[in-house]
């Protein structure tokens, strides 16, 4: 089986008529398992009355579907949140979105020559089915997305394969704790199975953990896998064009890595060096980006700008 996961972001409702409804949160999951290949759609259902869902949803995907059926603020700040992430996009643009009116939106964004089609549900499953998460070499790297617990089972978390294979009975840590875990079983869209491959949505009971202490964006990993503290040390800043905030060194925001969403204080903002004290450890791997929110701005979006993490 081949997996992929796919954020739909722009336009509510429209995940649940791609799949079939899964884990409900602040981001609603939907699965859709056709000839052998499994994708996850990921909606984030509470944006934009809450911020961090959107990071969530495109921090989990392979793929994004950014949906213009309308201009809306919700839609502008989702756009350039979009522009800033790394993920590979298409524009679904609704029959209401005149070309050259879409054209003025996506002008000077890396979106301006993205890929483009209609919004017709049989086309977009039909790109759903196209879609396929590139393989990552390396230790095994699982983000979590939920936990919960399962009577006679013990703790059970979610999340998709980014690197490597993951077997049951592997041993792992919890990063960024310090607690070592262990693999008792995995189930991949709820069959067994002894292993997973990257870009496959898993369900993994874990021993030597309980649920409550598993929260999103932890990650399983190798023990010496990743960098873990509260400290992020970056490069390669780039500001969002349309923040019209002012966080600077000092001020108070919120620190996006992955699944992860904390608050944190800026140290140092500039294109060669970003260094931020998060209030609590945090999981980053050198390379991938970062991004800083800024939830007092207002107006225009909450998103300040994006930079790529290196070693401390």
């Amino acid at each position: 089986m081949t997996g992929a996961t796919v954020a739909v972001v722009g336009a509510e409702g429209l995940a649940k008529e791609l799949g079939k409804k899964g884990t409900t949160s602040d981001i609603s999951l939907f699965n859709a398992v056709r000839d052998g290949h499994a994708v996850t759609i990921v909606e984030p259902t509470q944006f934009p009355e809450k911020f961090s869902p959107l990071l969530v949803a495109l921090g989990m995907a392979d793929h994004a579907l950014l949906v213009v059926a309308e201009l809306s603020r919700a839609v502008a700040e989702t756009i350039a949140v979009v522009d800033l992430a790394d993920v590979p996009t298409t524009t679904v643009v609704g029959p209401s979105i005149g070309e050259s009116e879409l054209g003025k939106v996506l002008k000077g964004s890396r979106l301006e020559t993205a890929p483009r089609m209609p919004l017709d549900l049989p086309a977009l499953r039909a790109r759903v089915d196209e879609l396929r998460a590139v393989a990552a070499d390396g230790p095994v790297e699982v983000p979590i997305d939920h936990a919960f617990p399962v009577k006679g089972v013990g703790a059970v978390a979610l999340g998709v394969v980014r690197r490597g294979v993951l077997r049951a009975h592997d041993r792992l840590r919890l990063h960024p704790t310090a607690k070592d875990v262990e693999v008792r079983s995995l189930q991949v869209h709820d069959v067994d199975r002894t292993d997973a491959e990257c870009g496959e949505r898993v369900g993994v009971a874990l021993k030597g953990v309980d649920a409550d202490e598993i929260s999103r964006g932890q990650t399983l990993a190798p023990a010496d896998a990743l960098r873990d503290g509260p400290t992020v040390a970056g490069t390669n800043w780039r500001r969002c064009r349309y923040y019209r905030g002012d966080a600077g060194v000092g001020a108070q925001v919120h620190l996006s890595l992955g699944l992860q969403v904390v608050p944190a204080t800026i140290e140092a903002l500039g294109e060669s060096e970003v260094r931020l004290a998060a209030d609590r450890p945090v999981v980053a791997r050198p390379g991938e980006p970062g991004f800083l929110v800024d939830l007092s701005v207002p107006a225009g979006p909450r998103i300040v700008g994006r930079f790529s993490v290196r070693p401390e």
